[in-house]
C-alpha cells in the first residue's frame, strides 16, 4: 500500500510517501516552487504511483474526495476572497495544484482542520475559524502516534499538550484519552508567532479599517525585531540583542499562556509535545522545553513522529491516507473520528460576514 501526505507550509510545501507504513518518498519545496512551478510538485506525486494522495488542505473540509469539492469547498480551504488571491502567489499556486491533480483523476483527498472533529466540543468553536488549520490536525494526530509508540500504551490513554512552533505561525493542541478536544490556531494564538502577529486586538482591527489577507502574514516577532522576514537561524544569531531577546520573550509569553489553557482541560496530561520548524533548533528548543518544565513540571519531550526530513503535518497526513485505506493506521484514524467530521469553518460564526 503506497501513500502521500502534502504539508502546504508557509514556507514550503513537504510531501512523504508511505509504502505499508514506512517512509519511501520524503521531498521538500519552497514556497517559490508552490508560486511559480506547481505542476512540478504534481509530478512527483503522481510518480509515487500512490493509492491514496491526502492533499492540501488548508483549513480543512470534511473529508472529501477530489472529484467531489465545489468552488465553495475550494474558498473554505483558503479563505481568500478572490480579488486577493492574486496578490498571494502561493495560494494561486496551491489553487494550481488542486485543478491539476482534478485533471489528472488522482485520488486525492481532502481532510478536516480541528473545529469540524466531532470529540472539540461544540462550546469551544463559537465564533472561531481558525482552531488549526488540517495540517495542525495532522500534526496533532502524528503526536497521538508518537506518544502511544514511544511509551507503548494505548490510544485510548494518550494525553498531551502540543505546541507547534512553525514559520509563518504558531499552534497549540489538547489531547485527552487519544482524543483531539482543542486548538488554538495561528490566527488567534495569544502572543506572536515568528512571521504572524497571533491574536489580534479587535481594537488594532478596527484602527486598520480594512484587514487584508497579508496581514495575516505580518506583525510576528522577526517583524517586532527588525522589521522585516529574516530566516529563523539568523533571527535566532541576533538572540543577544536587545530587539531580538524582547521579540523572542514575546513568543515564550505567549507559549507559556496557549499551553496553560491546554493543560487545564486536560485530566491527566502525561506531557508536553514541542514540534515544528522552530523547535527543530536545539537554542531555541532549550529555551522552552526549561521554560515548561519549571512552569508545569510534567515532561516536555520533542514531537518523533516518523524518520524523514519532511516537516511533522506531511507525515501526519500520509499516516491518515494510511489508515483511510485500512492501512497499518487504521485504529489511529478511526480513535480520532477523522470520517465524522462535519460542516464548515465558518458554522459557529456569530457575527456578519462578508462572504
Amino acid at each position: 500500500m503506497r501513500v502521500i501526505g502534502v504539508d502546504p507550509g508557509t514556507r514550503s510545501f513537504d510531501v512523504i510517501g508511505l509504502e505499508d507504513g514506512r517512509i519511501r518518498l520524503d521531498l521538500s519545496f519552497s514556497s517559490e516552487v508552490v508560486a511559480e512551478d506547481p505542476g512540478r510538485i504534481v509530478r512527483s506525486i503522481e510518480e509515487f504511483n500512490a493509492d491514496i494522495i491526502i492533499g492540501p488542505s488548508g483549513y480543512g473540509i470534511p473529508l472529501k474526495h477530489i472529484s467531489e469539492i465545489n468552488e465553495r469547498d475550494r474558498f473554505e480551504m483558503t479563505l481568500v476572497r478572490e480579488e486577493e488571491m492574486k496578490k498571494i502567489p502561493v495560494l494561486v499556486g496551491l489553487q494550481e495544484m488542486v485543478s491539476e491533480m482534478a485533471q489528472k483523476g488522482m485520488n486525492v483527498w481532502f481532510i478536516p482542520g480541528i473545529i469540524h472533529l466531532p470529540t472539540v466540543p461544540e462550546w469551544r468553536k463559537y465564533n472561531k475559524i481558525d482552531m488549526g488549520t488540517a495540517d495542525k490536525m495532522a500534526i496533532t494526530l502524528l503526536g497521538i502516534y508518537d506518544q502511544s509508540n514511544r511509551l507503548g500504551i494505548p490510544y485510548g490513554d494518550v494525553s498531551f499538550a502540543l505546541l507547534e512552533v512553525g514559520f509563518g505561525y504558531n499552534f497549540a493542541g489538547a489531547v485527552d484519552k487519544g482524543r483531539i478536544v482543542d486548538g488554538i490556531g495561528g490566527t488567534i494564538f495569544p502572543g506572536p508567532a515568528f512571521v504572524n502577529s497571533g491574536a489580534l486586538d479587535g481594537e488594532v482591527a478596527y484602527l486598520m479599517g480594512e484587514i487584508k489577507k497579508w496581514h495575516l502574514f505580518w506583525g510576528g516577532a522577526s517583524i517586532i525585531a527588525a522589521d522585516e522576514i529574516l530566516t529563523p537561524e539568523k533571527f535566532v544569531e541576533r538572540l543577544d540583542e536587545e530587539p531580538f531577546a524582547r521579540a523572542w520573550e514575546a513568543m515564550k509569553d505567549g507559549f507559556l499562556k496557549a499551553i496553560a489553557s491546554e493543560l487545564a482541560i486536560i485530566k491527566k496530561p502525561r506531557e508536553i509535545l514541542l514540534s515544528g520548524r522552530l523547535m527543530r533548533i536545539e537554542k531555541l528548543r532549550k529555551d522552552v522545553k526549561d521554560l515548561f518544565e519549571e512552569r508545569f513540571d510534567i515532561p516536555v519531550v520533542k514531537q518523533k513522529g516518523l524518520e524523514g526530513k519532511a516537516k511533522e503535518a506531511a507525515q501526519g497526513s500520509a499516516i491518515i491516507g494510511d489508515g483511510l485505506l485500512g492501512g497499518k493506521f487504521k485504529d489511529l484514524v478511526e480513535h480520532v473520528e477523522i470520517r465524522k467530521a462535519r460542516g464548515s469553518v465558518l458554522d459557529y460564526v456569530k457575527l456578519p460576514l462578508k462572504v
